[in-house]
């Protein structure tokens, strides 16, 4: 089993650190040989999720950029904007400085996960549930657009945790992302926990409930993606450079295990090596015509040319 410590790998062959980008708003230009290739992979991907009984599902931030929430180390990522913001996802200086987590409250306060919405990409998926193909889904996001986009939330791991919630550090208990925004709109900078724990106001370290780098996966999260990795024949990794550890290691553990690997993501992965199809383009679009039947694609239904 991999480590259960949420982490970034991205060194490249040659030695040199590459940033994590997982956007999926690059289109390649149509008519070109490129092209050509670009549409010959997406049959091929069709062809094997067609084929297949057991479809295991690895979602990134690149599937969610059509809905309007940036990725973080793509080119507009948050990050590559605000290097300093990488502070507020690591636990050990969120726990430290106070003024981190002001600033996280604030960020959390105007985030556009709020207003967003599924995309077709999302839209695409809950076909493959609808097919009875679907498995498991796991997705490094926590931004919740799978179970609004309508996927069973008993076939979602969210592996990194979801940011509609909050999470006490001291006491555990959990609390809707709502309740305590609302207390920051109303002056509170950092607020604090208000349960109840043994007779007294708790008053831990309020956070999102998700996974930041340098803290532990919830174990079970972690034992049943990768059980559905060995479990799978054929594993999807959409929107994602798989450079983020563990999640990024269920590709490598469903290869191993006989099953097919397709990547689709507009920037190269780290994992493109052992892929048995990789398919370039925007998410929003490819997706829909990766999971459309062959019979809609003769028919001239939606088509994407690379």
């Amino acid at each position: 089993m991999v480590s259960g410590r949420r982490e970034t790998h991205t060194m490249d062959s040659d030695g040199a650190n590459r940033q994590e980008r997982g956007s999926g708003s690059r289109r390649a230009s149509v008519g070109t040989e490129h092209g050509t290739v670009g549409a010959d992979r997406l049959k091929q991907a069709r062809r094997i999720l067609t084929a297949s009984t057991r479809v295991v599902v690895l979602t990134g931030a690149g599937i969610s950029t059509d809905s309007g929430i940036p990725d973080f180390r793509g080119p507009n990522g948050v990050w590559t904007k605000d290097p300093a913001a990488e502070k507020m996802a690591t636990l050990q200086t969120y726990v430290a400085d106070p003024d981190v987590r002001r600033r996280a409250w604030r960020h959390r306060l105007e985030s556009p996960t709020w207003d967003a919405k599924p995309n077709a990409g999302h839209r695409a998926l809950v076909t493959l549930e609808q097919r009875g193909v679907l498995h498991t889904l796991v997705t490094q996001n926590v931004d919740g657009l799978h179970q609004a986009a309508g996927i069973d939330p008993a076939r979602i791991v969210e592996i990194h945790g979801t940011m509609r919630e909050v999470a006490c550090l001291s006491c555990d208990t959990r609390t809707p992302m709502p309740q305590v925004l609302d207390r920051v709109r109303a002056g509170e900078e950092d607020p604090a926990c208000t349960a109840i724990v043994g007779g007294r106001e708790c008053g831990g370290i309020l956070k999102s409930a998700t996974i930041s780098f340098g803290q532990n996966l919830v174990a079970d999260d972690l034992v049943r993606a990768e059980e559905a990795a060995r479990a799978c024949d054929a594993l999807l990794a959409v929107g994602s450079t798989l450079s983020v550890y563990p999640a990024a290691g269920l590709v490598p553990t469903a290869h191993l295990s006989g099953a097919r690997v397709i990547i689709v993501n507009a920037e190269p992965t780290e994992y493109d090596a052992i892929a048995d199809v990789v398919v370039r383009g925007p998410i929003s679009l490819v997706l829909p015509a990766l999971v459309q039947s062959e019979k809609r694609q003769r028919e001239g239904a939606l088509e994407v040319e690379m």
